[in-house]
């Protein structure tokens, strides 16, 4: 299979040097330093057993020098798609599949009514084809530890599915070669509903993580920052249940999970650490976006949404407009 990575970060990193390995030709959308990097000693893989592998790919700043693939994974931040969105334009052929692997809200949630949250502009829905899109939801974490060199911690969950729901034979050929690239890859009948529990459990801990520079575990050991979490989630619940993703799990049973994780950083902490922009307005901003639309209140997640913005205009960790 030709596989393309726009966004060569972390997850990106991740993917492409899996799915190389598992023998499919891979190339990558790079810019900057991971370009240089990729180009002059490969793509860089450290396992969780601290196993070095090194892939050979072929990368380009350009999409147009790129060929044209048969998935299109996107592992961009979602500011960042929203502004380059039209730039991928090269890499979508009439066969291309489009997966983003991405945090938070995808444009195309709402079926058809866009979120400004998320695509400001319209950029996205007017370049990427749904009708070709995948949801995804990516369970695992990595992080870079320099250009082009990715570290992997923990978990290998990646679910798939359509965005209308139901069963195909596109999600199952995309779960089967990423299974094959030693993701623990499975569809899903209701990638929505998918997608929305995992923003309900890191809708909260990312944006705090930044805020305060705490791992989960010293976040989750503070009464008051719990207590408040769980006003959060009770809020994100309800949305979810208005807009056909409900949730039956408590926010008190959800951070038990995540407190089994041990101490762990999040992608936001580990962005705001090396000076990059927040994915604020996928995590935080359409969920407050949603529930305005459907008529839910929500004075905590405006709060944490208030606060992060603020946070980061303050420490320059905005995205351009």
């Amino acid at each position: 299979m030709k596989v393309c990575i726009a966004g060569l970060g972390a997850i990106g990193g991740l993917f492409a040097a899996r799915l190389a390995a598992a023998g499919h030709e891979v190339s990558a959308l790079a810019r900057g330093g991971t370009l240089a990097a990729v180009r002059e000693r490969g793509l860089v893989l450290t396992s969780n057993a601290g196993e070095r592998s090194v892939q050979r790919i072929d990368a380009a700043a350009n999409a147009g020098e790129l060929p044209v693939p048969d998935l299109l994974v996107i592992a961009m931040k979602g500011h960042a798609l929203a502004a380059d969105a039209r730039s991928l334009a090269p890499l979508i052929g009439p066969q291309t599949t489009v997966l983003p692997a991405m945090n938070g809200v995808p444009w195309w949630f709402l079926q058809g009514a866009p979120l400004t949250n998320v695509d400001p502009h319209g950029r996205i829905a007017a370049t990427l084809p749904l009708a070709q899109t995948l949801g995804a939801v990516i369970h695992l974490t990595c992080h870079t530890t320099a250009p082009a060199e990715v570290r992997h911690g923990f978990g290998e969950r990646v679910i798939v599915g359509e965005p209308t729901g139901g069963a195909s034979r596109r999600a199952d050929d995309i779960a089967g070669a990423l299974a094959g690239a030693g993701f623990q890859a499975e569809t899903s009948s209701d990638i929505r509903r998918d997608i929305w529990f995992k923003l309900w459990g890191n809708m909260t801990t990312n944006p705090i993580s930044a805020l305060t520079g705490a791992a989960c575990d010293a976040i989750l050991d503070d009464d008051l920052v719990r207590a408040f979490m769980a006003r959060a989630m009770t809020e994100a619940a309800a949305i979810g249940a208005r807009v056909g993703c409900p949730i039956e799990q408590s926010p008190e049973a959800r951070m038990a999970v995540t407190r089994q994780l041990g101490s762990f950083k999040t992608s936001m902490l580990y962005d705001a650490e090396a000076g990059r922009a927040l994915e604020i307005e996928a995590l935080i901003g359409a969920v407050r976006e949603i529930g305005l639309r459907v008529g839910v209140a929500t004075p905590n997640i405006d709060a944490l949404l208030g606060l992060t913005r603020l946070m980061a205009r303050t420490r320059g960790l905005t995205s351009p407009p």
